[in-house]
């Protein structure tokens, strides 16, 4: 039991830590093959940031429950959502034809050598994060179980209002 309660405080403060992070200056590559920076994607609306991978059914899941109610969302606070593949190079091809298939309408994000993925501390996919207008990153959330996707936008509408 103490062992459990070490290890809660522990990943509060990693988390607490993180949300003192920026997002990081690397290159990735979009769906349309351009090469950009991430902090190119920063500007003046909040991002929701979802790691995923072809073989990553809860990625998938939560992908396709944000996209289900994205448009709605966006009634309450104004964001956008990128979706950063982190299938390697051989399995970029797939991973973009996965993206396109399933009509996502979100930026999508090819990072084939995991730089970002390494960059942002990204262990295991689903992971997500809400990041600010100014970079900053305010949540980390990694799991997917239906319904978590609701955390991400109460955490965009939350900083919208400041």
């Amino acid at each position: 039991m103490k062992r459990f309660f070490l290890m809660l405080i522990l990943s509060l403060f990693a988390v607490a830590g993180l949300s003192a992070q920026t997002l990081p200056d690397i290159q990735v590559e979009t769906q349309e093959g351009e090469i950009v920076s991430v902090r190119d994607l920063v500007g003046k609306k909040p991002l929701i940031i979802c790691y995923w991978s072809i073989a990553c059914k809860p990625c998938i899941q939560e992908l396709n429950a944000i996209n289900d109610q994205i448009e709605d969302w966006q009634k309450e606070a104004t964001f956008e959502v990128v979706a950063v593949s982190v299938d390697d190079a051989r399995l970029k091809a797939t991973a973009k034809a996965k993206a396109a298939s399933l009509g996502w309408e979100f930026t999508c994000i090819y990072d084939s050598n995991q730089s970002l993925k390494r960059a942002m501390n990204v262990s295991l996919t689903p992971h997500s994060f809400v990041v600010d207008k100014s970079g900053k990153i305010v949540l980390s959330h990694s799991g997917y179980t239906p319904g978590s996707e609701q955390l991400l936008i109460d955490k965009v509408v939350e900083i919208s209002k400041k």
